[in-house]
């Protein structure tokens, strides 16, 4: 079997990245000054004889009276496929499948609604997004370590998530507090895009439901508050399309997907 050459297809989209980018950024920047920050409220620890050792300011000491909280993101993931082939396929063709961890890079929006009072530490986000998605699964001879007899299946798509999640926060120690955050994630793939149909035959289904976690830190600053935060996300779906003709799908019985998420959220 001859090398599949992989084609970095992620620059083909450059222009949809920027441009909801430039909309978040847009987003963020519209409120007045007067709602993005108030005024800071300040603490003055005193030595002996009344002398000022130090002084800490509290950045959106009124952040936690507003209800909702919008906001964006951006997101850097590692992304792979949960593959299970099958043991016989294996030991009558010879051929076992790896599926191997790729980059991609997703952004979105935030809608944060507080659940009861202002003490509560209930918090249920919508954070719809869209993520450019390529998934690899290689297969090869077993037992030959020959790179040339390795091929690569490429899935690439565009996917818009619809994540609805629950937050449970910390109390708020001075200008940060930590975080809990779970819920489940239905995804459609806008466009599955194959740059060579011809060797790459491995397809996917165009919906997902997917179990995410994870946890965060608050980091408010006078302006914004910065969130990054680490969420894992299992898909419960088996999305292999079975194929007849080619061998790459013949040799599985299933393909979920597996993801860890680095994402930089920014609310006011």
């Amino acid at each position: 079997m001859a090398t599949t050459h992989i084609r970095h297809q992620l620059h083909l989209h450059g222009a949809q990245i920027k441009r909801f980018a430039l909309l978040g950024l847009l987003g963020l920047l519209v409120p007045t000054a007067a709602m993005a920050q108030r005024k800071a409220s300040a603490k003055a620890t005193r030595g002996k004889g009344g002398t000022v050792k130090s002084i800490t300011v509290k950045n959106l000491p009124a952040y936690d009276e507003r209800w909702f909280h919008p906001g964006m993101y951006i997101g850097f993931t590692g992304s792979r496929f949960i593959i299970e082939q099958s043991q016989t396929y294996i030991n009558n063709q010879n051929i076992t499948a790896t599926s191997v961890v790729s980059p991609s890079l997703g952004v979105g929006f935030i809608g944060d609604a507080r659940l009861g009072n202002p003490e509560s530490p209930f918090i249920l986000r919508f954070a719809p997004g869209v993520t450019f998605l390529t998934r690899r699964v290689e297969f090869r001879p077993r037992g030959y370590a020959n790179p040339d007899s390795i091929v690569t299946q490429e899935v690439t798509s565009t996917v818009i998530q619809f994540p609805l999640l629950l937050k449970y926060q910390s109390d708020r120690r001075r200008n940060s507090r930590v975080y809990m955050i779970a819920g489940l994630s239905p995804t459609l793939t806008a466009s599955n895009r194959r740059s060579d149909p011809l060797r790459n035959q491995l397809r996917a289904l165009n919906n997902d439901l997917t179990l995410e976690y994870g946890v965060g830190l608050d980091l408010f600053y006078p302006l914004f508050k910065l969130a990054p935060e680490l969420r894992f996300s299992h898909g419960l779906r088996n999305l292999l399309v079975a194929g007849d003709k080619d061998v790459f799908s013949r040799s599985l019985q299933s393909m979920s997907t597996n993801s860890v998420t680095l994402y930089i959220n920014i609310q006011n």
